[in-house]
Order: structure tokens, then sequence, then C-alpha cells
């Protein structure tokens, strides 16, 4: 076996199931290695789209997802997806074709630089681990250890570059072997009893839950944590729906276009326990590092990167480790000490009267044009409640986060951490490969659409049923509007000529369907739509005046970025 059938091999053996990229020369031994195997090779339109498709595999599978390009510019264009991973700890193998040793330092084509290791310092940045294989019997040891690294303590993207020349020398078979991924699931016994003691006493407690919860696929832990204490949660906007927003101790999303009741809980009334959980409260959810977020006696914060625990606020109790393993503990350390009578109607009647205070008068939104907050609504009672939500970057993210309703963990997906525009119309396509029966839709703007819109022949060429809702009124919108709100004129303008959503669907070879008014989007309409399995776009013109729920991203970058 020569070192790029070891590569290919080992992923095999790990279950990988697609790989996402695009051919080139210095890519070939790869190709012929996948050429034999069982992973299916999902060929994009931009290394780009790869990197994030990988990203939605991962997030929907718990595997690791993996993308390759060629050499140079190829290897360039993954940057962005594999920063986008590295931001939100999702694990992502990259795989980067080289010029042949032999040729370093000459100018050959698609070499990055004249040292040909340039590639590896700009991928350590944006990685775990980035390494480049000069020595075909590391081949085997390198893919393991690349992916030990990307599954294991906070996950992430890594990254190998393969020279082509040594990923076609052959190695020894002993090489070619399967190596374990290795979890640490420590924690902080002490440090357990000391939040189990101050959640004990405290009187009005309150639970943030973040990121981190989801990526340990800890709902189960933190409902029964929540039930047990009678204890409120919020989340994260990345976090949203890991409890079910319709339970009674749900505040909803924090932060950013989040719940005001959240905000009335949290930040208005006089909190004095708070527990984060996978949280490193950033400005996405604090909004802007706001101080009347701390509890009035004791911030407990659990995370699995130790940097993370008291970076943004002062925390008493500090838990390093992962949020299933630690909520566990807790909660066996509270059932043994706990002896007070149950709360939770007087909490949970606390929470409905704080809703039932923040109701405002429903608006009018049976007029034209299609107000967006009408669209959402429209879209959340067609599509079965298993769907997969898939949200870009933009307004059509605040409109998401404010008005969905999300039922079942696991089921928003907002790749916040980088906040990449053209995310949601990629990552999507990976993760309906994951996904199996269950609706992927894709919520994006025109802005983030014309991105990686092209991504739609990718998902018709392998008849990848994604629906994606572009929701078009010319313009990049959170700019457009967040400028109308802070009185900046347009420098670099934010709005353009309109586009065909429909006719670019027809041309890629996907369905396209208009939607001009409410109601279009109903029930009868996404059954078809999803029982049909044909890749869709649906071209949605929304109002363009409506202004979403942005301004307490307005006022955070008033008061922080002048």
């Amino acid at each position: 076996m020569n070192a790029a059938e070891v590569i290919v091999g080992s992923l095999e053996k790990d279950g990988v199931q697609y790989i996402f990229g695009i051919p080139g020369g210095a890519i070939e031994p790869l190709n012929n290695a996948l050429y034999t195997s069982t992973i299916k090779v999902i060929v994009t339109k931009l290394e780009q789209g790869a990197a994030f498709m990988a990203d939605g595999y991962a997030r929907v599978s718990g595997n690791v997802g993996v993308c390759c390009s060629t050499a140079g510019p190829g290897a360039t264009n993954l940057i962005t997806g594999t920063a986008s991973s590295f931001a939100d700890s999702i694990p992502v193998i990259t795989l980067t074709g080289q010029v042949s040793t032999s040729l370093f330092g000459k100018g050959a084509v698609q070499e990055f630089s004249i040292q040909s290791f340039s590639i590896v310092s700009i991928f350590r940045q944006i990685s775990k681990y980035s390494d480049i294989i000069i020595n075909e019997n590391k081949a085997g040891e390198m893919i393991a250890k690349a992916r030990r690294l990307a599954l294991s303590g906070r996950k992430g993207p890594v990254h190998l570059n393969l020279p082509a020349d040594i990923m076609k020398r052959k190695v020894a078979d002993e090489h070619h072997r399967k190596f374990s991924t290795a979890q640490v699931m420590g924690f902080d016994r002490e440090a357990v009893k000391e939040a189990a003691k101050l959640l004990l006493s405290a009187k009005k407690p309150v639970i943030v839950a973040g990121w981190g919860t989801v990526l340990s696929r800890a709902d189960i832990e933190l409902l029964e944590l929540a039930e047990l204490m009678d204890i409120p949660v919020a989340t994260s906007p990345k976090a949203k729906g890991i409890l079910s927003e319709s339970h009674p101790l749900s505040l909803g999303v924090l932060g950013f276009a989040g719940s005001p009741t959240a905000k009335e809980y949290i930040i208005k009334r006089d909190v004095d326990v708070m527990l984060a959980v996978g949280t490193s409260f950033n400005e996405w959810v604090t909004p802007g590092w706001d101080k009347k977020l701390l509890p009035t006696k004791s911030m407990i914060q659990i995370d699995i990167d130790c940097n993370e625990i008291g970076k943004n606020y002062y925390v008493n109790t500090g838990i390093a480790g992962d949020a299933k393993t630690v909520l566990r503990e807790l909660i066996y350390e509270l059932r043994r000490n706990n002896k007070r009578k149950k709360l939770r109607d007087d909490r949970c009647k606390d929470i409905q009267a704080i809703k039932e205070s923040l109701k405002v008068n429903p608006k009018k939104l049976d007029k034209m044009p299609y107000h967006p907050e009408r669209m959402i609504m429209d879209l959340a009672e067609a599509v079965p409640e298993e769907t997969l939500y898939f949200v870009d970057s933009g307004n059509c993210m605040a409109w998401a986060i404010r008005y969905l309703n999300i039922e079942r963990p696991y089921s928003f997906f907002v790749g916040l951490g980088f906040a990449s525009m053209g995310f949601a119309v990629a990552a999507s396509i990976g993760a309906k490969l994951a996904a199996g029966d269950k609706p992927v839709i894709a919520l994006v703007g025109d802005g983030s659409f014309l991105m990686n819109g092209t991504e739609v022949a990718t998902a018709v060429n392998y008849n990848i049923p994604v629906i994606w809702v572009v929701m078009n009124n010319s313009m990049f919108g959170m700019v457009h509007h967040g400028r109308k709100l802070a009185g900046i004129p347009e420098g670099i303008t934010s709005s353009f000529k309109p586009v065909d959503f429909v006719k670019f669907a027809e041309g890629c070879g996907a369905r396209g369907i208009r939607i001009t008014k409410p109601g279009e989007i109903n029930k009868e309409m996404m059954d078809e739509i999803i029982s049909t399995g044909v890749p869709t776009v649906l071209d949605v013109i929304i109002d363009p005046e409506e202004v979403p729920p942005i301004h307490s991203r307005i006022a955070t970058l008033e008061k922080l970025y002048t």
C-alpha cells in the first residue's frame, strides 16, 4: 500500500462515509486511493463549499467531516470554512495536496510559496493541528493523530498537507492500523460539591446553556438538572433548542435577537446564582458583555476548555470538564443533598407571568409585501417537527432566533463562532447526508446565497434534497438596517439589483418556486416538496423595510467599536 491508500484506509475504518472536495493535479494520489474505497466523494463547486459541507456533516453526524483540495488556491479556498469550524469547535479533517518534495522552492504550478510549508503555517492559526507528511511511513500515525485531536477535548478541525511524491511511496502494512480516540472525561469533584451547595442555597438561580452543551450531547442531563432543581434555563443563540423552547422552565435565547423573557429574567431582575454550561459569554450571548448579566451572589462556569472559565466574567466556582459528564455528577451530588420542597410551580408561574407582561398586540402580518416574521411563522407551521434548520449570518439569523420555536435539541444550527456568510448554503448539503429522512432547510439571505449558491448544483449532482429558503430583499440586510439605525452613510453600498433565484435554481438543475405573499408557504406545499425529494429553492420576496430584532447588536457596535 502507498501512503495515500493508508490515509484513505484509516478514514474508511473509522467510519468516514463522505469526503467533500475538488480534484487537482497535486492530490491525484488521494484520488487514486479513493477510487477503490467505499468512501463517496462529493465534488463541490468551490473548496469553501467543501469545507462548509464537511462542517455540516460533522455537526449532525457527530463523526468527523472530511474535505480535500489540491495545492495552492485550492488549499487557500478552504481557509474560511476551516476557520469557521475552529471557531465553533467542529471536528473536520482537512487534506490539502502539495507539489512533490523534489520541486520545493522551484516555483512549480500552485506551489504556495518558495518553502512550500507556508500553507501548514496558515492552517496552524485556524486549526487544532496542522502538519505536512514528509515520510510515507508516518502517514498512518499522522492521520490517526489528526483524527484523535479533532475528536478529543475541545473538538476542532485539523489539517494535513500531502506532497504528491510522498503519497505515492509504498509503506509497510503494519503502518495501516486503526487508532482509538481517547476522551478525557475527568472533573473536579470538590468543585462539583461547591457548585451543588451554591445551587441548593440559591433563591433565584438560572442556567445559561451554551454551545458546549450541544457539542457534548448533554440535553438529557440539562433537562434533568433543570427539573430536579426547578431552575429556569436560557440558551446562547448557538444552543437554541437544547431545551425545548415550549418547556415551562425555558426562558428562550439570551443575547442577540433573543427572547425578551430571558432578558427580563436574567438582566433586569436579581438572579443570585448562575450556572453557565459550555458558554464563553461572548458578544452574541451577553450582549456586548453587559455587566448587569452578572448574578448577585455566585457564578458557576462549566467548560471543557480551561481558558474559557472566567475569561469574560468573574467566576466563583469553575469546573473544567465535558458538560455531559460534569452535569451528570452535579445531578448525583444534588440528589444526595436536596431536601428542600419543590419550587417548580412557583418558578414556572413567575416565567409565565413575565411572558404575559411582555406580550404585545399582534402585528398585522397579512399585509404586503411579505413580512419576514410572518414568513418564519408560516415556515415553522408548514414543516415537520424533526426538521433541521441551518441558518446563515445576517437578518435571516435574527428573524430565526427570535421567532422560530425549536422543540427538539440538535435541530438548529448557526455558524456564529466566525459568522461566515454562505455557511448555511453549503453546510446544509453535508448535513442532509447525515440527517437521513429528516428534512433539512437552509434559511439564508440573498446576500449569503449569492456567495455559495452554486453549491445548489452540487446538491443536484448527487440528488441531495436540501430546501433553501432565500429571503430576497436585494441587500445585505443586517448592514443596511444597522446603518439606518445608527445613522451611518452608504459609502460601501449595501444594496444590489434584484436577482431571480427561481431562474438561478433552474439553471443549476434544481426546482425553483417564487413566494410573494403570506400563506403561500404552507403544509401542503412543503409536504409535496419534501416527498418529491428534489433540491428546491424558495425565492421569497420579503419586505425590505422591515427591521429585524438587531437593536442590541447595533447598541453593542456603538458602545464597543467607536
